[in-house]
């Protein structure tokens, strides 16, 4: 398997946060156009990269919060070439599975919308990682407290992807994720929960559409 070293993260240019959020929108109809690895690399980042080496109990902060910053979501990166899994603190992609399986993240009910976006994420939640925490409060292992925890937190790193997206003029589009398939192709355990997908990409012009 190969891996893929990202550039580091850049200081990036785009719309103000006010202009983001009044063009955040979900776009579910996507050019066949691939996006720059620095991009990919600032929009990782954005969603849940390392923000500051020493942030709550001593270990790494992340762009996004999580219950007792135990940063129990990964976030797998399917592109056209390959599946990957995130390392934040590295700035690399580990490969899984090779070959184009983009269509793993998108629930198998939803047809083939975005098929040809650029990349399309899954975020996994990891379990086992609640009992690591740096705060071993009670909720951490009731179950349905676990639920509540990684479903808040993989949607402050999708509303992440979706600012991002919208400073830097790509579309985003949060959905839900073949989860059977996705557990044979990226290997994941008992312990790793694949929760849903995010579509990445360029905008399809509409016929309507001016720009």
């Amino acid at each position: 398997m190969k891996s893929i070293l990202l550039p580091k993260p850049t200081r990036f240019r785009g719309l103000s946060l006010y202009e983001a959020l009044q063009r955040r929108k979900t776009v579910r109809y996507y050019e066949d156009k691939d996006i720059s690895l620095q991009t990919l690399s600032n929009l990782l980042w954005a969603a849940f990269g390392v923000n500051r080496e020493i942030g709550p109990f001593g270990d790494p902060g992340r762009t996004a919060a999580s219950a007792s910053n135990s940063q129990e979501i990964d976030i797998y990166v399917l592109l056209r070439g390959g599946s990957y899994l995130y390392d934040s603190q590295q700035s690399l992609l580990n490969q899984v599975a090779s070959g184009d399986n983009r269509r793993i993240a998108l629930g198998p009910r939803q047809g083939s919308n975005g098929a040809e976006a650029a990349v399309r994420l899954i975020y996994v939640a990891n379990i086992a990682r609640f009992s690591t925490a740096g705060y071993q409060e009670p909720g951490l292992y009731d179950h349905e407290t676990q639920k509540a925890y990684f479903y808040v937190d993989t949607g402050l790193i999708a509303q992440n992807v979706y600012l991002f997206a919208a400073s830097q003029g790509l579309a985003a589009w949060f959905h839900n994720c073949n989860k059977e398939e996705a557990m044979k192709l990226l290997r994941l355990s008992p312990t790793q929960l694949p929760l849903f997908g995010q579509t990445v990409g360029y905008e399809m012009p509409q016929e309507s559409d001016t720009r």
